[in-house]
Parts: C-alpha cells; sequence; structure tokens
C-alpha cells in the first residue's frame, strides 16, 4: 500500500517498523539521559520516562491480543491490517520485519547505582508492574547478583529465530549486505486482494519496477546502508549482554558458528566488499561504469551511492549520498581494528 494514501480495506495498520522505530527512538534517548544524569540528576526524571515508554512499545509489540505483531510461525515481526472487525498479518518478509533488532540498549549495575532517583524507580517498576518488567533480561555474575540489565524488543528466543532468516543468504543475507526484502518474495510475491484488486509485493534487488513512492523501491530488494549499519551495532550490544555463549550459523544452513560480535564484522566484510576492487574488475558499486574500472584517473574516485543491487553490489539512486553510505568508514576501520588484534578475536 501508499502509505500516504488511505488504505483501500478502511480500517489502519499497525506498523511493525513505525512502532519499532519508536522504541528505537525511546531507548536513545533513555542511553543520553543516562549520560547526562552522570553530571545533571535531573535527567534522571527524563531516564525513568523514557524506560517506561521504551518497555510498554515492547510489550505491546510481543503481547497486544495475545502475541503482538509477531508472527510465531513465521519468526518474523508483521505489519497488521486492521479492518472492517478483522485483524490480519501482512506477511511481507521485508526490514520491517527486521527493525525490531536494533531496539536494544544494555544497562550497567554500576550506572544505575550511581542515580539512586533513577534506580528507586526502576525498583518500583519492576516490583509492582511485574505484567511489563517480564521484558526485561538479566544477566548475573557468579555470585548471583544482576549485574546488567537488557532492554530489547525480542527476547531471546525471538532474537535466534529473526536471526535465522536474517542470516540465510536465500533470505535476506547478501554478498553484499542484508537485503530490505527477503529473496524468497522472488518466487512467492506476497499477494493480498481487496476490493476487488490485487496487491503485491516482490523480490526487486535493483530499481524499482513500481511508481509507488516515487519510484524508490526501498523496501522491495536492494541493500540499505543505514539499517545495515543499525543492525550491525544491535548485534554488538547484543554480544555485549549475551557473550560467547550466544552462538548462531552464520550463514544460516552453513553449520559454521558464530558469536555476535564475530556476525556483526561477518556484516562489516560483506558491505565492505561493495567498494573493494576485484582482481580483475572494478569495484561491485561502480560495476557498469567502465571508466572506473579502467581509467587510472577515475578508478580510484568512489561514489557514494544511496542504496545498492540487492545480488550485484551495483550502486543506485543518488550518487552522493555520503549522509549515511560515507559510513562504509566505519566498517572498513572495525574491520582493519580486528585484523590488528587478530582475527581469532571475539
Amino acid at each position: 500500500f501508499d502509505r500516504s494514501k488511505p488504505l483501500p480495506t478502511g480500517g489502519h495498520l499497525e506498523q511493525a517498523d513505525g512502532t519499532a522505530w519508536m522504541a528505537f527512538y525511546s531507548v536513545t534517548m533513555l542511553s543520553i539521559a543516562l549520560e547526562l544524569a552522570s553530571e545533571d540528576r535531573a535527567y534522571a526524571d527524563m531516564a525513568s520516562k523514557f524506560f517506561e515508554h521504551f518497555v510498554r512499545i515492547t510489550d505491546a509489540m510481543n503481547t497486544l491480543d495475545g502475541q503482538g505483531l509477531w508472527d510465531e510461525e513465521d519468526g518474523l515481526y508483521y505489519d497488521h491490517l486492521r479492518a472492517g472487525g478483522q485483524r490480519i498479518p501482512l506477511k511481507v518478509r521485508s526490514l520491517v520485519g527486521l527493525i525490531p533488532l536494533i531496539a536494544v540498549e544494555v544497562l550497567d549495575r554500576d550506572v544505575i547505582d550511581r542515580l539512586p532517583g533513577f534506580k528507586s524507580r526502576l525498583q518500583w517498576f519492576l516490583k509492582y508492574r511485574r505484567d511489563l518488567a517480564k521484558h526485561i533480561s538479566f544477566l548475573e555474575t557468579q555470585d548471583g547478583e544482576d549485574r546488567r540489565l537488557l532492554l530489547a524488543v525480542p527476547k531471546r528466543d525471538k532474537l535466534e529465530r529473526v536471526l535465522r532468516r536474517l542470516l540465510d543468504e536465500n533470505e535476506f543475507l547478501s554478498p553484499y549486505g542484508i537485503r530490505s526484502l527477503s529473496k524468497f518474495h522472488a518466487e512467492h510475491p506476497f499477494e493480498f486482494e481487496a476490493g476487488g484488486e490485487k496487491y503485491s509485493v516482490g523480490y526487486t534487488p535493483g530499481e524499482s519496477d513500481s511508481w509507488l513512492f516515487g519510484g524508490n523501491s526501498n523496501w522491495r530488494g536492494p541493500i540499505w546502508f543505514p539499517v545495515n549499519y543499525l543492525l550491525i551495532e544491535a548485534l554488538e550490544r547484543y554480544h555485549n549482554f549475551y557473550g560467547d555463549g550466544f552462538q548462531i550459523e552464520c550463514p544460516t544452513g552453513s553449520g559454521k558458528k558464530m558469536n555476535l560480535r564475530q556476525v556483526s564484522y561477518e556484516l562489516n566484510s560483506r558491505l565492505s566488499k561493495l567498494f573493494l576492487r576485484r582482481e580483475s574488475a572494478c569495484r561491485p558499486c561502480q560495476a557498469k561504469l567502465d571508466r572506473f574500472a579502467d581509467d587510472p584517473h577515475w578508478r580510484d574516485l568512489i561514489l557514494f551511492h544511496e542504496y545498492f543491487h540487492g545480488e550485484t553490489g551495483e550502486g543506485l539512486g543518488a550518487s552522493h549520498q555520503t549522509g549515511w553510505t560515507a559510513l562504509i568508514v566505519n566498517c572498513i576501520e572495525k574491520l582493519h581494528a580486528r585484523a590488528s588484534h587478530g582475527a581469532s578475536a571475539s
């Protein structure tokens, strides 16, 4: 559907991505408020507010009407259509179902202990709102004391299930990063009928074949840098909490197990391949620009495309999107730092 227009069915969409963005906003504001509260205790009240907002949003996403926006059969979050007294999951395997992963923050007990006001309200919440506190995970030390709290939309079992799809090369995992739509929809387009009309979403790894949103197919297959980068940062936070004990197949079905920091390095590596020159050809992001492949005056000039082809890595859209595609510098820097400390570092 074109979200800028009324739904053809009437009713409204309960959006997994839109709701998760608000959870991400709340947990990020919480983190900022806690940092500021270390010098000005007045910010502790703001931290408490954003903490409660995050937990309530997480509760809605996971438990509203039984299981929220979570689909137990598919192991993903989906948009739900509310119309005519019905609640229909729109089972499109897209970034819509992955955005909930990025709403994650780890709170250290030392930070909480330094803020008695925030600590007191947190303890009250954990004691008297256990219906909501169930969404918070705790990491215990050997003496049984809680040293860290994990705030995240998916609990561990749901995280594992989403990651299995995220890291599946037949679904989201491209040689060059995470696709915005699962490759599954190349042969199995999602279709929905309403008002005598059929609406469909198929895997479109390159330029859009639809004029919806001005011809921009941002959720239909290409690789988008900002969301990839937020997923990488989220994986690093999950690893900070779960440690090396959380292992997942990467790629799915390969038999190769990685901890979540190693998975983040793998995604960094795949994104970096967009810009690295291959032995006898130009960089994948400039694959159709012969001048950048052969001309010594041009071959080391880098364009920062808006998004990238989900199969070939070809740069698409605006060629000057340094506002987010320049994040590749951080990806390469992290890989270099890892190499400097030894490839086996976790």
